[in-house]
């Protein structure tokens, strides 16, 4: 399972950044009402309600134009997908399996997830970002509080390096080959260049690597934004000498909303030294926010990672990496759209101290030391 996955740089490729649920949920149930042979969907949160309604009633309609379907849902991250729909999916034909059911024998591996997002269809429309088929992403089912995200549509040849992925994990959730051949990508004009997928699981960080090198070498910015702050410290090693070196480090995370209070707590612990060195984190407030985008100079990275420590032990991830100034200047406008409802941190002085930060230090501790003894006996 720890195997890496090298996919080659493709260029050739098409990409468009969907903001909210507005812009993304149309273009993907689109995309599946257009598809003609097949359908690949691997999502990490599955929630039935409205979205989760409206893709199942897609992914039935496709299925009954002869369209081959093939889901792969987290089986932690999709319990609240419920028996009904369960039932739907399988009467309409749609072939779907769960990643890694929890099992209390096997305590620890249950720790391990199927965090990716992900939808290709017909090799000619492909989706990944930080959402899932659930009513929190959405506007219509949650006006006021719906979670703040965004994907990019990708079309072209790194679609193939997509399917290829969703396949191995389908392999070891269904125990089977994908039966599903890839129908070839063509390079398309006017397209970018330098695409690459990027992957991560079980203790392997080749996306965190990845962006490690791409801080290392930024000149002019780097703009982070992440659900759940708790970065390595080789990341935040790079950012604070970023920083230092002028670089335009800006850290973008959540701020009172949230779904995981004490993950913010935590992440507030690394505020003080990044910001002492210059780095200017950004507190969203109006909503809880979601999206994850990596921004250097002109070069991107979204996807399912939050480059948070968790995710790197126990997570399988991946990201979309892009070189093209065009492509940056959408995410750089959705940056700066954020950036005006957020509260600015400058200096190490703006972080509130509570009596609960060493608590929180010696969990983080505590929870960490844990992660990688576990990961470590599970990848023997």
């Amino acid at each position: 399972m720890n195997r890496r996955f090298h996919a080659p740089v493709r260029d050739g490729n098409r990409f468009a950044l969907l903001s909210d649920g507005h812009s993304f949920f149309p273009r993907m149930l689109a995309a599946i009402d257009g598809s003609k042979r097949y359908v690949l969907a691997e999502f990490y949160l599955v929630e039935s309600g409205q979205i989760a309604d409206q893709f199942i009633a897609a992914f039935a309609r496709a299925s009954e134009r002869g369209v081959r379907v093939r889901a792969l849902f987290d089986a932690f991250g999709a319990r609240g997908l419920s028996e009904t729909d369960r039932l739907r999916l399988r009467t309409a034909g749609v072939d779907f399996v769960f990643f890694n059911k929890p099992r209390w024998r096997a305590f620890a591996r249950m720790f391990l997830r199927d965090h990716r997002k992900l939808l290709v269809v017909d090799g000619t429309a492909g989706f990944t970002g930080g959402i899932g088929l659930a009513d929190m992403f959405s506007p219509d089912a949650q006006p006021d509080r719906y979670w703040l995200d965004c994907i990019v549509e990708i079309a072209g040849p790194v679609l193939d390096d997509w399917h290829a992925l969703f396949a191995r994990t389908w392999k070891r959730s269904a125990r089977r080959e994908l039966d599903i051949v890839p129908q070839p990508s063509p390079a398309l004009r006017p397209g970018e260049r330098g695409c690459v997928v990027v992957s991560s699981g079980l203790g392997t960080n080749e996306l965190g690597r990845s962006v490690i090198k791409r801080v290392r070498k930024a000149s002019t910015r780097i703009w982070i934004s992440t659900a759940y702050f708790w970065p390595p410290v080789r990341l935040r090693r790079a950012l604070r000498r970023a920083a230092r070196r002028g670089v335009d480090v800006r850290i973008l995370v959540p701020g009172p909303h949230t779904d995981a209070p004490a993950a913010r707590a935590a992440g507030r612990l690394f505020y003080a030294r990044l910001l002492s060195s210059g780095v200017v984190i950004y507190e969203y407030q109006p909503r809880f926010l979601h999206t994850k985008l990596v921004l250097c100079d002109d070069w991107v990275s979204i996807g399912s990672s939050n480059l948070d420590r968790w995710g790197v032990l126990w997570n399988l991830e991946a990201n979309q990496e892009i070189d093209s100034p065009a492509f940056a200047r959408q995410v750089e406008s959705t940056f700066l759209q954020t950036y005006d409802h957020s509260v600015m941190l400058c200096h190490a002085s703006d972080v509130e101290h509570r009596w609960s930060v060493p608590f929180w230090r010696l969990l983080c501790r505590a929870i960490l030391a844990w992660s990688t003894r576990a990961v470590s006996r599970l990848r023997r």
